[in-house]
């Protein structure tokens, strides 16, 4: 089996518990749905950004939805929620299985900062196998701004991104064009499903792996359905983008090694002159 079958809830949420919401919008899905393999939220879906929220996984909300999962039989993304680990805080994703067990979980590399302030990075790109579909990647929101991500879960085997999102400001007309970057550079479906009310500005995008918009959401609510098609995939990597360009065996077969990612190259490079990483203030 190739194709699957994802719902992606652009779905009203405010600061707060909304874990009743999320739980009515999925078993509506499911009943006009019943085809469906995975829904996947937006990002902090369940609480909002509050660190105050924060609690360790596992923990009682992420046990409530993988009762939710093993009870309608699918994968279950429920977007993420802020783990507290001792004194640290993450932004954190789980995958749930059909069997309601969590195979992993993906900590937000890049918290948007200076505004997501008390969040900690993680250090893993994460990937993983759905049996006889394929294999899977997931990032949070910000993640996709820096292209090592994507490119990072490609090369581990990813052929679909999956990517919560909490959009509510002014960028979001740029991330519609990173998305499609991404999807188009990797080969790969790019899922980008964002929240709407006051955690985000809706316009959730699915991206085919030669950069199509298979579909793209408006400002309100919305349960977007949509097929990825493995083999549709693997056909674009073998023979190119619309038959031509093959960006990945490009990046492969190169002889060049980025200076960039050397050790200290960081340090030493025109990027430590940029100042640091804080709100701007007026002059």
């Amino acid at each position: 089996m190739t194709n699957f079958a994802i719902a992606g809830m652009q779905m009203v949420v405010r600061s707060g518990d909304n874990l009743e919401a999320m739980k009515a919008q999925l078993e509506r899905t499911m009943v006009r749905y019943p085809w469906v393999q995975m829904v996947m939220f937006g990002e902090l879906c369940a609480f909002g950004p509050s660190i105050a929220k924060a609690q360790p996984l596992p923990g009682m909300a992420e046990n409530y939805f993988c009762a939710l999962a093993q009870e309608h039989n699918i994968w279950l993304i429920p977007g993420s929620f802020n783990e507290l680990v001792d004194e640290t805080v993450y932004n954190t994703s789980p995958v749930i299985n059909p069997a309601g067990e969590v195979v992993t979980r993906h900590r937000k590399i890049y918290p948007f900062l200076p505004y997501e302030k008390g969040i900690s990075g993680g250090t893993e790109c994460t990937v993983f196998d759905i049996p006889e579909v394929g294999c899977f990647g997931l990032s949070i929101c910000y993640d996709m701004w820096f292209p090592e991500t994507t490119r990072s879960m490609v090369a581990k085997g990813a052929e679909v991104i999956l990517h919560p999102t909490m959009t509510n400001t002014s960028d979001r007309e740029l991330e519609l064009s990173i998305a499609r970057a991404n999807a188009v550079m990797n080969q790969c479906y790019f899922c980008d499903v964002n929240n709407v009310g006051d955690l985000g500005y809706g316009r959730s995008i699915i991206i085919g792996p030669e950069g199509d918009v298979i579909y793209q959401a408006q400002s309100g609510p919305e349960t977007i359905i949509f097929e990825v098609d493995l083999k549709r995939v693997r056909r674009v990597r073998e023979r190119g983008l619309l038959g031509l360009g093959q960006p990945l065996k490009s990046f492969r077969d190169a002889k060049i090694r980025y200076p960039i990612y050397e050790q200290n190259a960081v340090a030493n490079s025109a990027l430590k002159k940029l100042g640091p990483l804080e709100l701007p203030r007026r002059k």
